[in-house]
C-alpha cells in the first residue's frame, strides 16, 4: 500500500501480474473502511493480501464507492458483498439496475473480449438490491470523519461519477480523467464503446477543473498532482483521438482496414510521447483497439463514415 493522504492510501492490483495498471484507493477510519474500484475478481488476492498487509479484512469493509460499473473497476464488487453483506455500495442510479443484475452489461462485455472474458475479469456476482445505494451527482456520501462531494461526470460512460475529499483535496475522478501510467505527461482518454460522447466528456472536465483539488486519483494509475496541467493534458489527446479516427472514418476503405490503420497510427501518436515499454502499458490499461471501437461508434453517431 501507498499513501496518498491521511487515511488514505491505495493497493496495486498487478492486474494479470503486470504493475502500474489498476488501482483501489483505501479510505481508513475508527468507523471502517471504504474502497474506491475494487477492482475485477480476477484481482481478488491481491486486494486482500493488500488489505490484510494493513491489519483489514472483508468483515472491516462498511463501503464501496464505484466511479463506474466497467469490469475493470466494479467487477469483485458483488464477491465482496457475499463475504459481508453489510457493504454499501454507492453507485450512479444509471449503473445501479445492473448491479443488481449484471446480465446485460455482461453480455455487452462479452461482445468486447470473447472467450477472454474469464482470464481478465473472472466472476461477476450480483449485488443484493439491499446494499445498493443510488448517486445522482450532488449528493455527500459521509466517510467516518469526512465526507465526500459527489459529481456526475459521463463522457467515457454514461454511468460515471467523480468523488471529491476535501479535507484532502484529492478527487477520485475513475477514468473521466484518462489513463496516466509513469512519470510521462500524457493523459490517455480511454474510450471503449458504448458510451463515450466527446462533447459531454469535455463538460466533465470542467466539473473536474472546477473542484481546484490538490490531487487526482486514477484507477489507472494512482495519484497525480498539477492537476489543471494533467487535464490540460487529457483534453489534448482527447481531441487527437478523435480527430485521428474522425480521419480514419473518412477514408475510402474497409471497417477492417480502418481497425488497423487506427492501431498502426494512433501506436505511431503514443510512441511520440513514451518510449515502447511506457506504450505497452498503456495499451494494457486501454486497449487501442477498444478505444477504436468506441471512437468509431461516437463518429457514426454524428453521422461519420459509412452507415
Amino acid at each position: 500500500m501507498q499513501t496518498i493522504a491521511r487515511g488514505i492510501t491505495f493497493a496495486d492490483l498487478m492486474f494479470l501480474s503486470k504493475p502500474r495498471i489498476i488501482a483501489t484507493a483505501v479510505f481508513q477510519s475508527p468507523e471502517g473502511v471504504a474502497l474506491v474500484d475494487p477492482g475485477p475478481t480476477t484481482c481478488v488476492d491481491t486486494l486482500k493480501a493488500e488489505l490484510a498487509a494493513q491489519g483489514i479484512a472483508i468483515a472491516d469493509i462498511r463501503s464501496v464507492l464505484l466511479t463506474h460499473i466497467h469490469l475493470d473497476h466494479a467487477g469483485v464488487t458483488g464477491t465482496l458483498c457475499l463475504e459481508n453483506p453489510k457493504i454499501k455500495v454507492y453507485v450512479h442510479e444509471r449503473g445501479a439496475p445492473h448491479m443488481a443484475d449484471p446480465t446485460k452489461l455482461l453480455a455487452s462485455a462479452k461482445q468486447l473480449y470473447g472467450d477472454d472474458m474469464d482470464r481478465l475479469w473472472g466472476d461477476f456476482l450480483a449485488v443484493p438490491q439491499d446494499n445498493v445505494h443510488v448517486l445522482r451527482g450532488g449528493e455527500r456520501v459521509s466517510l467516518g470523519d469526512r465526507e465526500l462531494e459527489v459529481a456526475y461526470i459521463p463522457g467515457h460512460a454514461s454511468h460515471h461519477v467523480g468523488f471529491l475529499d476535501r479535507s484532502s483535496g484529492v478527487a477520485f475522478v475513475g477514468d473521466t480523467a484518462g489513463v496516466r501510467i509513469g512519470g510521462e505527461l500524457f493523459a490517455m482518454p480511454p474510450t471503449p464503446p458504448p458510451d463515450i460522447d466527446i462533447v459531454t466528456w469535455k463538460a466533465s472536465i470542467g466539473q473536474i477543473e472546477r473542484w481546484q483539488a490538490q490531487t487526482l486519483f486514477l484507477t489507472h494509475f494512482g495519484p497525480h498532482e498539477n492537476p489543471a496541467t494533467h487535464l490540460t493534458s487529457l483534453v489534448e489527446h482527447l481531441d487527437g483521438m478523435a480527430s485521428l479516427a474522425r480521419s480514419i472514418m473518412e477514408r475510402d476503405v474497409t471497417d477492417e482496414e480502418r481497425v488497423d490503420l487506427f492501431g498502426v497510427e494512433f501506436g505511431r501518436y503514443v510512441r511520440r510521447y513514451m518510449p515502447d515499454a511506457a506504450a505497452a502499458l498503456y495499451d494494457q490499461a486501454a486497449p487501442f483497439s477498444q478505444c477504436w471501437l468506441g471512437l468509431r461508434r461516437y463518429w457514426k453517431k454524428q453521422g461519420i463514415g459509412a452507415p
